[in-house]
């Protein structure tokens, strides 16, 4: 599609809409900025926008906007179904999200990753390796670089790693990447995708466009993944630490192996990755998979396997204080994730629980709760307090304490652990009842955290 003296309506300028707006300025078009909030919301957010080409048309009626446009560019917190992305499609205008529009425009190899957990973890991972082995690489999407930003200056031969979450993937159309990877589904965002089963529907679509020529990993050790190989047109490379595959990467006496077309290549001990858990053996499997079907070499996987710390606000360790060890798990931000950092501590944990409702089964999780004998009390504050604490009651877990802030559960935190033990922030939900996003929640934890004395 050419751009040039295009109108093209962005609806959403949170980072993708930005980023989206900078890009399509590139090349000659003009972006109609929409948001929901007036200007004076954003502070300086905008600036870099203001005398260019940009339309600013902040806390306006955006169905009026559409008259005169070419193109609709929604962000990810844009769901496919709203009134305006339905107005879109009932006057014939072409709508598309961010993660397209990057795509459309973005030069070198783009490989994705999507998930329900681990997403970060693994694609900051594999930026690394590709970093390692030379490479110019840019590790966008969903992370909080948007695709469209790494598309504005990305050339032939760089590597593009993207994070695809579900909600980007409701408007993909021809977003095709070489390698992709689901790494796990578990039950998540129901409160936009209405069903698990169309929850898994939009994880699936990463795999959409590919072909024959492309590779698309999975992990043998999710039954509805295993299931979903057999739908998919790329090959086929599974990742397993639990089971032997035939193409793939899988873990064989305690040794990391890449196997294809009958080759097998050991990369590093399992034990010597840096980054602790089950799950992140898992992203590192699926990291070193998609690595391997792109050439880089087992010497430069085992180095980065062997040098990672992981990625900031999950299970991060903030600081040891009266010998407790306070923990920011910020991204615990549904309940598969948090059930991971709780099976992680492996001494007595005060965990803090609680945020925006999207819908969840807290059980699984309080059940975990119960069987792993870690977690000496819980903290629990936001939207979803009064339902967790009814879920742990059910699960007979009775030592509940509310907060009604941050600060406030730090506190009741700190003064509830015991020498040897842990306060974990781990909180199993979303984090907009309170807090921009996750990364907010989790810098003002550990300003907390570290301010105490």
């Amino acid at each position: 599609m050419k751009f040039e003296k295009k109108r093209v309506l962005i609806v959403g300028m949170a980072r993708s809409g930005i980023a989206a707006a900078e890009l399509l300025i590139n090349y000659g078009a003009v972006p109609v900025l929409y948001d929901a909030k007036k200007a004076d919301a954003f502070g300086d957010e905008l600036k870099p926008l203001r005398g260019t080409a940009c339309e600013f048309h902040l806390g306006e009626d955006p169905f009026v906007l559409l008259d005169g446009c070419d193109l609709v560019v929604i962000s990810p917190g844009v769901p496919i179904d709203s009134p305006i992305a339905k107005a879109a499609r009932e006057n014939a205008v072409p709508l598309i999200g961010e993660l397209e529009l990057g795509f459309m425009l973005a030069q070198g190899d783009i490989l994705a990753v999507s998930g329900t957990n681990g997403k970060t973890t693994t694609v900051t991972l594999l930026g690394k390796m590709f970093e390692n082995a030379g490479r110019v690489t840019y590790v966008a999407g969903n992370i909080g670089y948007p695709l469209c930003a790494a598309a504005i200056s990305s050339k032939k031969g760089d590597v593009i790693v993207t994070e695809v979450s579900s909600f980007q993937l409701e408007s993909v159309k021809t977003f095709h990447p070489c390698v992709a990877a689901l790494l796990n589904i578990t039950e998540d965002h129901l409160n936009r995708h209405g069903t698990m089963e169309q929850y898994i529907r939009m994880k699936q679509r990463i795999f959409e466009n590919q072909t024959a020529d492309d590779v698309a990993v999975l992990n043998m050790d999710d039954p509805i993944l295993f299931k979903m190989a057999d739908k998919l047109k790329a090959r086929v490379a599974f990742f397993s630490r639990t089971q032997r595959v035939e193409n793939g990467a899988d873990v064989e006496n305690g040794k990391i192996v890449w196997r294809w077309d009958g080759v097998s290549k050991p990369i590093c001990d399992a034990d010597q990755i840096l980054i602790p858990g089950p799950h992140n053996l898992e992203n590192a499997l699926a990291a070193a998979a998609m690595a391997s079907c792109r050439g880089v070499p087992a010497a430069v996987i085992r180095h980065t396997l062997q040098s990672f710390t992981g990625v900031e606000h999950r299970i991060e360790k903030v600081r040891v204080l009266d010998g407790v060890t306070y923990i920011n798990d910020s991204k615990g931000t549904n309940v598969d994730s948090t059930i991971k950092a709780v099976q992680s501590m492996k001494a007595p944990t005060v965990l803090i629980l609680g945020g925006y409702d999207k819908h969840t089964d807290f059980m699984p999780l309080c059940l975990e709760i119960v069987s792993s004998g870690q977690i000496s009390h819980i903290v629990v504050m936001g939207e979803t307090a009064r339902q967790i604490t009814h879920t742990l009651e059910l699960a007979d877990y009775a030592d509940v304490t509310q907060a009604y802030s941050m600060e406030d559960a730090v506190f009741k935190a700190r003064a509830l652990a015991v020498s040897g033990g842990n306060v974990l922030l781990s909180p199993a939900c979303a984090s907009f009842d309170m807090f921009r996003d996750y990364e907010q929640r989790g810098e003002i934890y550990k300003q907390i955290v570290n301010a105490l004395k």
